[in-house]
Order: C-alpha cells, then sequence, then structure tokens
C-alpha cells in the first residue's frame, strides 16, 4: 500500500457510496442473466462492459456462439509498473429463469438487498467496479496489470470458459475469486473440494414380469447393485463423498426394465484424488450376467487445495482487514468455483471475497448491504498491495 494510503482511508472512501452500490447491484439483478439464456447473460454483460469503460479501462468481449460472451477487463499498472498481473475472476450467470424477477423482486429490507443473484454473483461485480473506483479517487496504482474475467457460464460448468481462465491464470501471480463470502462473518474460502458429476446408464433386457421374468435382464436392479457399490467410495474422513442424486429406470409396472440411470455427484478435497476416482469410476463394470453398463463424466473441477500460498495469500488478506477494524476468517466449503481451476494450476488463489449474505439460488438470497464497501476496500487493498 502506499505510504499516505491505509486500508481504512478506502474503507473511509467507500462507506459514503454504499447507497450507489446498492444502486448499480439492483441494476443488475433486474438484469436477469440465466446461464443457458445467451442473450440475456449478453444484456448483462454489456451493461457490465459499459460500466468499465466508463471508468477508462480496456474492455474485451469474447464472443461465444451458444453460451454468453465473457467479458475480459484489464487495467495498466501505474508508472512504475512491475511485471506480473493480478487476476480477478467471476461470473456474470445465475441459476434463475427470465421471469424470476416478478416473483422475487430486488428489494431492500432490515439492512439488507434481495433479489436472485444478489449474492452469487452480482454484488461481486459491483465491488470490483467500486474497489477499481476508490483506487482511482486516491491516486493508487496497482504496480501489476490487473486483469478482470467475468464468464457466462460458471453455474453449469465453465465449459467454454474453462481453458480462458487457465490461460489467464497462467499469467497471474494470483487470482481473486469474488464468488460469495462463506456465514455470517464473511469468511473467506481457502479450501474447496473437487466437483464433478458422473452417469450411469444401464441397459438390460425387457421381458414379462410374471409369465417369464427369467428372459428379462433387470436393469433396475443392475443399478441398484452398482449405486451400493459406489457408496462403498466414500471416505469421509479424507473428503470424498458419491452420492446418486437423480435416478430413473422402467416403462411400466409389468415389465422387467430394459434400461436405468442414475447421475451421481462425486466430489473430493485433495487433487491427487481426482485421477483415482475418475478411473474407479471408468472401470465399473456389470454385475448381473447379460447387463452392460455405460459410464460417463466424472470430477471435472479440480479441488482448491489450502497450500502454504493460499494461507500467505489469506494472511496478507487477514491482515488488510484487521487494519480496517474487522476480523476475517477462512473456512473449507464441499463447493465448487472458477477458483478450482486455477488453484490446480498452483497459482495462489483466494476465494469467497464477495459479499456476505445468504440463501444462494434460494428465495431468501440476499446480501448485507453494509458489506458492500467493506469487501470493495479490502479487494482494493489486496490490489494495491499485491
Amino acid at each position: 500500500m502506499s505510504e499516505t494510503i491505509s486500508p481504512r482511508q478506502l474503507l473511509n472512501a467507500l462507506a459514503p457510496r454504499e447507497k450507489q452500490m446498492v444502486a448499480l447491484l439492483k441494476s443488475f439483478v433486474e438484469c436477469e442473466s440465466p446461464s443457458h439464456d445467451k442473450a440475456a447473460v449478453d444484456r448483462l454483460g454489456a451493461i457490465v462492459a459499459a460500466q468499465w469503460r466508463k471508468r477508462g479501462a480496456t474492455v474485451r468481449t469474447l464472443k461465444q456462439k451458444q453460451r454468453g460472451n465473457h467479458i475480459r477487463v484489464e487495467i495498466p499498472p501505474g508508472a512504475a509498473g512491475v511485471p506480473g498481473q493480478l487476476m480477478v475472476l467471476g461470473h456474470l450467470d445465475t441459476v434463475y429463469p427470465v421471469g424470476t424477477i416478478e416473483k422475487m423482486p430486488f428489494r431492500l429490507s432490515a439492512g439488507k438487498a434481495y433479489g436472485p443473484g444478489t449474492f452469487d454473483m452480482k454484488a461481486g461485480l459491483v465491488g470490483a467496479l467500486f474497489a477499481a473506483d476508490a483506487l482511482r479517487s486516491l491516486g493508487v496504482h496497482s504496480a501489476k496489470r490487473l486483469v478482470f474475467f467475468w464468464d457466462s457460464d460458471e453455474e453449469i460448468g465453465s465449459h467454454t470458459s474453462r481453458l480462458l481462465i487457465e490461460a489467464e491464470a497462467r499469467n497471474s501471480d494470483a487470482v481473486l475469486v469474488l464468488e460469495p463470502s462463506f456465514g455470517p462473518r464473511g469468511f473467506l474460502k481457502t479450501e474447496r473440494k473437487g466437483v464433478g458429476t458422473a452417469e450411469l446408464i444401464v441397459h438390460g433386457k425387457a421381458a414379462h414380469a410374471g409369465i417369464d421374468p427369467g428372459a428379462g435382464v433387470n436393469a433396475v436392479h443392475e443399478l441398484a447393485l452398482q449405486i451400493a457399490r459406489l457408496m462403498k467410495m466414500n471416505q469421509p474422513r479424507k473428503g470424498i463423498t458419491v452420492q446418486a442424486t437423480v435416478v430413473s429406470g422402467g416403462t411400466a409396472s409389468n415389465v422387467v426394465p430394459a434400461e436405468a440411470r442414475a447421475e451421481v455427484d462425486v466430489r473430493c478435497a485433495r487433487l491427487g484424488d481426482v485421477a483415482r476416482l475418475n478411473k474407479r469410476l471408468g472401470s465399473l463394470g456389470p454385475i448381473l450376467k447379460g447387463a452392460k453398463l455405460e459410464v460417463r463424466g466424472g470430477i471435472n473441477r479440480p479441488p482448491l487445495e489450502r497450500t502454504a500460498a493460499v494461507r500467505k495469500l489469506f494472511a496478507h488478506a487477514q491482515s488488510i482487514a484487521r487494519e480496517m477494524g474487522i476480523d476475517l476468517g477462512e473456512a473449507a466449503t464441499g463447493g465448487g468455483s472458477d477458483g478450482n481451476f486455477t488453484a490446480a494450476l498452483r497459482v495462489p488463489t483466494l476465494d469467497g471475497l464477495g459479499a456476505i449474505g445468504d440463501g444462494a439460488h434460494a428465495l431468501n438470497e440476499h446480501v448485507v448491504t453494509r458489506s458492500l464497501p467493506e469487501r470493495a476496500a479490502l479487494l482494493a487493498a489486496l490490489l494495491a498491495t499485491l
């Protein structure tokens, strides 16, 4: 941090702007942006891009054919710049279909802002803009190039953005992720599980269930045996969880089912377990004579491990927060984010820098409005000092 600017000064500069932050958040939330609706996500992307252009940043729209466009924002280093880059990472998309805003409109109540996507993670998009404002207004410049990357498909697996995120991360000295914070005290996330979905598809043979059941191969029975086998893969103490979550099969009560399928949620806490679990899933074979088994998918979002570099990055954020009079903690979570991709490249990654709130993906989704300036100030201080 500049000798003349402290984290407390950044917070003081942002605290009076809480209402402006809430107003911008309202405009973002009311521009609905479900992952699968390209036109809707692109409308929000254009609004976010325009906000950055107003601030003099260099903005590139990375166009996609089927999914929403991604937005890359760059702010050059100060006059005495040094080699290197800091990456700020977040997403434009939400899980809510267009029209949700009519049923759960943006509203303020008891110091909280409610609405679809407020917490996950449109408040993070707002925080980044106001962090840049605070640095500029106080004449503080990062010594490194700043890149803000907003992707359009995080909620559905980041399939079109992953390679772009990883390429940007490889050029970065650290990645700051504006996903929601953890818990009512706004803890940062220094550990996330790797996440994936596998699909088991069983092919059996149909037969009359009463007249000649022996002529059939019961796909539902085979699937049940496979699920029992999968349950044995659970190792909670090692952070490995395997759960069959969506199951279907059969056509009629008097027909031996010829097909059945299950979706399986797979998670692990350690990068070294990803390949082993995926291999084990891929090696599953049928149990009943005559049954055939297909296994698709597996873990595709590696874990964010709490490495020494992550601990060091968190300690730095904690010291900044302390100067602002904030007690900042850390937490582990079973959910994944785009930060998992960057952490797996061994780029120091700090997640959960978004707003404080609750109810992600739920009817009560909200952010605590007083936290908006605090989190923006924390981000600004990190950008100025890393």
